[in-house]
């Protein structure tokens, strides 16, 4: 217990933000599903009937209990080095740059049909994997079913790549335009608040 409070201490933003996506998710999953209807993100209706409250709130839940395990172990995975990286302060103003980022992303692509909606902290989290890229670029990464490491710049290219490419597709349930902006988001945080960072970063990669 003293090191589960330890852990909680060092990193609060990453701690709480973790408990409040899998409560809520599970409370809308298995509690009250209406709470996930009224609080999906509309591109469509978001002026016209004000559903300002759902950029946030569609954030923290998730459409199924894979979505939700997938995305909640990805955060865990980065979000609480990085908050040891980066301070609690920035690593919650990168969080919600994220979020709002994907956001923005998914307004302007889906804005003029009524019946799009979507939900879930991938934006967000992937701003944060792509900030923890740039500030670790000599990390690798796993992806399954690929057994072997993945050089995490190399990571996020062919990531980059493959969201754009899916975005411009506009076919399943995955909202590829959130990713790809929460993605940018996360090294435009770096560009903007540690530039030296991000120059490092590059120097590495590129030799």
């Amino acid at each position: 217990m003293q090191e589960l409070s330890g852990h909680i201490n060092a990193n609060p933003a990453a701690s709480l933000l973790l408990a409040a996506m899998v409560i809520a998710s599970l409370i809308g999953l298995f509690v009250s599903p209406p709470m996930i209807e009224r609080n999906l993100f509309r591109p469509y209706w978001l002026l016209q009937r004000r559903e300002y409250l759902t950029l946030v709130t569609s954030g923290f839940l998730h459409a199924d209990l894979a979505h939700l395990l997938f995305n909640a172990f990805t955060f865990w995975a980065f979000a609480f080095s990085l908050e040891r990286t980066i301070g609690t302060e920035a690593f919650v103003v990168l969080y919600a740059f994220g979020l709002l980022a994907s956001d923005l992303g998914t307004y302007f692509t889906h804005r003029t049909d009524p019946e799009y909606r979507t939900l879930g902290a991938s934006g967000a989290i992937l701003a944060v994997l792509f900030a923890s890229i740039v500030y670790h670029p000599k990390a690798s990464l796993y992806m399954l079913p690929i057994p072997i490491p993945i050089p995490a710049p190399l990571f996020a290219v062919g990531y980059l790549a493959y969201t754009y490419w899916a975005s411009r597709q506009a076919r399943g349930r995955v909202n590829h335009d959130a990713h790809l902006f929460g993605a940018l988001a996360g090294i435009a945080f770096v560009a903007l608040a540690d530039p030296e960072t991000l120059a490092n970063s590059v120097r590495i990669v590129f030799g």
